[in-house]
């Protein structure tokens, strides 16, 4: 804890000096009536009201000292703070074209792609990770960042409608997901630089092409690790209010082709449990230090001194006008 005002602590030196007049004060007191002998009240028992006569004094000097503490306003720290911990950069590049709603994996591929995408950002604290979406065109949902609580919850509004409200076109452009997400990896400075390519179509649309995309990444040192996301043959989809079957067509050679070149691997997923499996291994990757800056916020820290300063000074008054009332 520090003070913004920490020239208002000098208040309690006149506070002391007042605290010590009043102990002196106490033993230079003389008697208003002289008597012969004190003997026959020398038997005499004391009231409880004897003990409690310097209470309410006190009391006032507990609440002077929580006003100045108040007026010298008492704030948790403020700081930055560099620390080192184990972690790499990823980008999640994930396929939000249409054919994601297929329901080979339950309840449908998207949400299972998420579902497990949020068990694998959740397992890895230290870790900067990002998310890229792609369909006919591809943008950053959110840049690398360790605040994984915003992550999650701008993987969770990930929907596959984005190409029917016309925010981008449907397709596939695989090539446009691997070179969003090297533009957000490029500057790192992390000795390890992932991107995590899940699709479940082939490249059909976009201006660069998915292994030009590889050629690139390889030359900023990044690995790319790419899934096809899909059944083998047919797999369900509700069009028009009804299920239709439609065959699965992921291009193996152009993902495989990716994975090589960046020395990444090739994982294809065909249900719920595969899918996870293939994070599981993904998430073996070798760790690297970061450095990561801390910020502490400043907030006030007065209100349990107003507190005790109100509670003292209300019980001040109540002694002094109940059981330690003076007559005159």
């Amino acid at each position: 804890m520090i003070f913004a005002n920490i020239e208002l602590l000098f208040l309690f030196l006149p506070l002391i000096a007042y605290t010590v007049w009043y102990i002196l004060k106490g033993y230079c007191k003389t008697a208003s009536i002289k008597v012969s002998t004190t003997t026959p009240y020398a038997i005499g028992v004391k009231s409880y009201k004897n003990y409690l006569v310097h209470l309410p004094f006190a009391l006032r000097v507990v609440t002077l000292s929580m006003v100045i503490l108040i007026l010298a306003r008492p704030q948790s720290t403020n700081s930055w703070q560099d620390t080192e911990v184990e972690g790499i950069d990823i980008m999640l590049a994930m396929d939000v074209s249409t054919s994601m709603l297929a329901m080979d994996l339950k309840p449908n591929r998207l949400e299972a792609a998420k579902q497990v995408a949020a068990e694998f950002i959740s397992g890895r604290d230290n870790d900067n990770i990002g998310l890229t979406i792609f369909a006919g065109e591809s943008f950053t949902q959110c840049p690398l960042t360790v605040d994984h609580a915003a992550l999650l919850n701008m993987l969770n509004s990930v929907k596959c409608d984005i190409a029917a409200q016309g925010i981008i076109e449907d397709g596939t452009a695989i090539g446009m997901g691997v070179a969003n997400a090297i533009t957000r990896l490029k500057e790192s400075k992390a000795k390890s630089k992932v991107i995590i390519l899940l699709t479940d179509g082939s490249n059909n649309s976009g201006e660069i092409a998915p292994l030009t995309a590889a050629e690139i990444a390889k030359k900023f040192g990044i690995r790319v690790y790419t899934i096809g996301v899909g059944t083998n043959g047919m797999a369900p989809y509700s069009y028009g209010g009804e299920i239709v079957n439609l065959p699965v067509e992921i291009d193996e050679k152009t993902l495989t082709g990716i994975a090589e070149i960046t020395d990444g691997n090739y994982y294809r997923a065909t249900d719920n449990s595969k899918l996870r499996e293939v994070y599981e291994q993904i998430d073996q990757l070798e760790r690297t230090k970061l450095n990561v800056k801390e910020y502490s916020k400043r907030e006030e820290e007065y209100i349990i001194f107003a507190i005790i300063a109100f509670a003292a000074l209300l019980l001040e008054i109540l002694l002094r006008n109940t059981i330690l009332r003076r007559v005159p």
